[in-house]
């Protein structure tokens, strides 16, 4: 009896296949554990020089740790406000540096451009994210630092749930560490779940992106919303919170990534 031996095609569409159901079950697990607020998530930062300049070496050289620990005490803070049982939701350490850089976006930003980049960009993260112990439901923030000489806007930042990774455009300067904070946590809510709050021209949205849409009278508001990121002041205007102490979680927010039913 003569056995034939599948085809290639068969062969790859069975490893898709095996491939897809591994990643759905991780998919499934890190969104179960990362929403219970059972346990602390750990969150860490990966600085990657972005431009190559010595400035911005010299500031990635100057982060440790006490860096980010604003974004621990803010959602400590914003979880009280929701008596939330765990005390402290994220901890946010400082990774190594990474050296090798990110998928660029895609000009054509279609949707199977963007389909596309995604899996570049997480087989990326898989290969560079050094071994360093982390779970599988650990937050890997990869922040990309700009020195601004260029005058150039930053890049938009995003964060993923499936996979549980954030890519941050930040500024390398000091006088910005408090604002990139914000960033930073804006899209470590994005990988619990949590969306924007601003419409396409970054205006923050009412009620969803107001940080108190029963406040009156209800302007000026004094906080952002996170997930926003702006401070409204009158219809059609708002400026970007400068800290952390000038942003909170709403309600929506809240709902979102599971801290109040």
């Amino acid at each position: 009896m003569v056995m034939t031996l599948p085809k290639f095609s068969t062969v790859r569409q069975i490893i898709l296949l095996l491939a897809l159901i591994c990643l759905g079950f991780v998919s499934l697990t890190q969104l179960i554990y990362t929403r219970n607020w059972n346990q602390t998530l750990q969150v860490t930062v990966f600085p990657i020089n972005a431009d190559g300049h010595l400035s911005t070496a010299s500031y990635i050289s100057s982060l440790s740790d006490r860096s980010f620990s604003i974004i621990d005490q803010w959602a400590e803070r914003e979880a009280k406000r929701f008596d939330l049982d765990l005390k402290t939701p994220f901890e946010v350490k400082l990774g190594q540096q990474i050296h090798n850089h990110p998928p660029p976006w895609p000009e054509n930003d279609n949707e199977v451009a963007v389909l596309f980049w995604g899996l570049r960009f997480r087989w990326w993260a898989y290969r560079n994210t050094p071994d360093d112990g982390g779970g599988m439901t650990r937050i890997r923030m990869f922040v990309m630092y700009h020195s601004g000489a260029d005058d150039k806007p930053l890049m938009h930042s995003l964060g993923m749930q499936k996979g549980l990774m954030g890519l941050v455009h930040a500024y390398g300067m000091n006088e910005q560490t408090d604002q990139n904070n914000v960033v930073i946590a804006h899209e470590m809510l994005h990988t619990v779940g949590a969306i924007d709050k601003y419409t396409e021209y970054g205006s923050p949205m009412f009620p969803i992106g107001f940080a108190n849409p029963q406040r009156h009278p209800l302007f000026p508001q004094r906080y952002a919303e996170i997930m926003a990121g702006r401070i409204p002041t009158d219809n059609g205007s708002s400026y970007m919170a400068k800290s952390l102490r000038s942003a909170q979680v709403n309600e929506y927010t809240a709902y979102e990534i599971n801290w109040i039913d």
